[in-house]
């Protein structure tokens, strides 16, 4: 079987080449290729459109993204031309040629002003540009394959992993840095660790292999709930644990107001992921034993 793997440079694509199961021929891809990776910029719609036509893959696991949610409020055209043209070309790319499609969305397509957990079947209202792109990534595959269940959308939130750039490793380093830190309180979600995220991707396409019909839409993030703070004061506890600290900062919990950014957060964005366990007949690990398993994956040379 082969699958197109976008981004494979980012902390989960790096998650997802390193778990990669048996079998699979893996055609990784990244905007700048080198080191045995192709070159697809998920910007240029026609390239990726041409990707498919290409390579025929027998699925494409688009976790590529444009991903920097204060950035994207002064790039709309960006963001949107990856999050939400890339995916629409590669979806009827695929109507065209065949194949399947498994592409990664957000907890930010939607507003956080329920205070419950998310399910998959609720309506999008993304509060920014970043979650808007997104929401119309998610829109073009369901609009393109969801009649024929050759797409499924696999929502995560809070992606953090031993390399690359996410809130966990942000946070270790500042906690080397300084003596007090201000996090956000007033934000609640979980954390999904790149090493059980890249696990729930890849049994959504082995398990769609065996003739299951898997939901649509479908959630996937660690288990339990935090906010910001929460997650701050894990990291150093654990690191510090693992000796990756000698000492940890003191957390002070801040509210959003007090730290202002270009683009507004939901506060409440927690999905509920029941669901979408069942159907891949995976169970949860807690988010904070997850973090631990990062922090400790961290490579030596960090």
């Amino acid at each position: 079987m082969k699958v197109l793997l976008t981004g494979a440079a980012g902390q989960l694509g790096q998650a997802l080449i390193e778990a990669t199961p048996d079998g699979i021929e893996l055609l990784p891809s990244s905007r700048s290729g080198g080191d045995g990776l192709l070159a697809l910029d998920l910007a240029d719609a026609m390239a990726c459109s041409k990707a498919v036509e290409e390579h025929r893959p027998d699925w494409v696991l688009n976790a590529g993204a444009y991903t920097a949610v204060d950035k994207a409020e002064a790039e709309p055209e960006l963001a949107h031309a990856v999050n939400g043209a890339a995916p629409r070309a590669f979806a009827d790319a695929i109507e065209e040629y065949g194949g399947r499609m498994l592409q990664l969305s957000t907890d930010f397509v939607f507003n956080g002003q329920q205070g419950s957990p998310y399910r998959v079947d609720q309506k999008r209202d993304p509060l920014g540009v970043y979650g808007a792109s997104k929401a119309s990534g998610e829109e073009a595959v369901e609009e393109l394959l969801g009649a024929s269940d050759q797409g499924v959308v696999l929502r995560t939130s809070w992606v953090m992993g031993p390399v690359g750039k996410n809130f966990a490793l942000t946070m270790l380093r500042l906690h080397r840095e300084r003596e007090q830190l201000g996090v956000v309180a007033d934000q609640v979600g979980c954390p999904s660790s790149t090493l059980n995220l890249a696990t729930a991707c890849w049994t959504v396409i082995t398990t769609s292999c065996k003739e299951v019909v898997l939901p649509p839409v479908m959630h996937w993030c660690d288990g339990g709930a935090a906010s910001w703070y929460d997650v701050s004061v894990a990291v150093g506890e654990l690191a510090m644990d693992l000796g990756l600290l000698e000492k940890a900062a003191t957390v002070n919990p801040i509210s959003t107001a007090d730290y202002p950014t270009p683009a507004t957060r939901p506060a409440y964005s927690l999905l509920d992921c029941q669901g979408s366990r069942a159907a891949l007949n995976l169970e949860a690990q807690s988010w904070r034993a997850a973090l631990r398993d990062v922090l400790r994956a961290i490579p030596t040379s960090s």
